[in-house]
């Protein structure tokens, strides 16, 4: 079984900061926008850097989007960038028109996503973003799981060409993944292997799913856990083949249980080898004011949880 190890905890969106300050160096033909958060999104780089190719739209994000999407008539890769809620839900209309159905090179790129925004609320934390975007036509959709990850997963977007939503958060979470790990648009990472039981998780519950693992193997349980940082393409292969093998699956993701990373995965089981699954989601329900630490423990959405659902879903083969 591989083991992964946090070498330093960092924020993720501080990954994709370093993402934008090397690709401002390396690709003359990207530019970024942003909607009046510079430092949430750690564009400080770049726009200090090239500040010709740094766009400050202020509070108009559909604005933001619709001028992206004219950038790329001209051969340049806009990023967007603002809080998750404000990249999807607020501008939706503009993603779909503008982006989506046109097939514009647009990478939209969202901070703060998720109960892990804190203790702005629910008016701030997303948590069906996932659904809204992985239902757009041609529409790639990536949430990554750390700092490591994010920066290699914005280096990635830079050279895929299509509409993208690159998914991130605000709070400081174990960086594991190593930075010379390949990302692969599509394809999942397996880190552990495991014959009793796949977990499948995404974003900052992967790091859950690891400490999950490590728990269930003291009480005898061998996990299977699966890095799905592609939402959509999703890897089908990567799932069926360890569900194959395992009989059974959990999935973990800081979203609504509606509409995210669980429900494709039953698609794929259901239209190819129906097996038992329990979810590790938020139910149908908005969030709250709090810390991080508090909402995700309130909500379910921890090591602890992974381990009860592993634990019921085995009992169901």
């Amino acid at each position: 079984m591989k083991k992964y190890e946090n070498t330093g905890s960092k924020d993720t969106r501080s990954g994709f900061g370093a993402g934008m300050t090397e690709l401002g160096q390396k690709n003359e033909n990207v530019v970024a926008l942003c909607a009046d958060l510079i430092g949430s999104l750690k564009f400080d780089d770049f726009k200090k850097n090239h500040p010709e190719r740094f766009f400050q739209i202020g509070i108009a994000e559909a604005n933001m989007i619709g001028i992206a999407a004219g950038l790329t008539i001209g051969g340049k890769i806009p990023f967007t960038g603002t809080f998750a809620n404000f990249s999807t839900g607020r501008v939706y209309d503009q993603i779909r028109q503008s982006v989506a159905y046109s097939d514009k090179n647009v990478k939209i790129c969202a901070s703060h996503a998720g109960l892990t925004l804190g203790e702005d609320g629910a008016t701030h934390q997303i948590l069906e973003d996932i659904g809204l975007m992985k239902m757009l036509p041609g529409m790639t959709v990536i949430n990554t799981c750390d700092y490591n990850q994010t920066k290699a997963a914005t280096l990635a977007l830079a050279d895929h060409h299509g509409p993208a939503y690159l998914r991130f958060g605000r709070p400081v979470v174990p960086n594991f993944m190593p930075a010379d790990e390949p990302f692969v648009i599509g394809k999942a990472i397996l880190l552990n292997e495991g014959n009793d039981v796949t977990i499948i998780a995404t974003g900052h519950l992967v790091w859950e799913a690891l400490i999950a693992a490590e728990e269930l193997e003291k009480q005898g349980v061998s996990a299977e856990v699966i890095n799905i940082h592609t939402i959509k393409p999703l890897d089908e292969e990567a799932i069926l083949k360890s569900v194959a093998k395992t009989g059974c699956v959990v999935t973990a993701e800081e979203h609504n249980f509606l509409g995210g990373l669980g429900e494709s995965v039953a698609r794929t089981l259901s239209l190819n080898s129906p097996a038992p699954q329990e979810f590790v989601a938020t139910n149908d329900t908005f969030g709250e004011s709090g810390t991080p630490e508090q909402l995700m423990e309130k909500y379910g959405l921890n090591s602890k949880a992974i381990i009860e659902k592993s634990l019921k879903v085995m009992a169901r083969k």
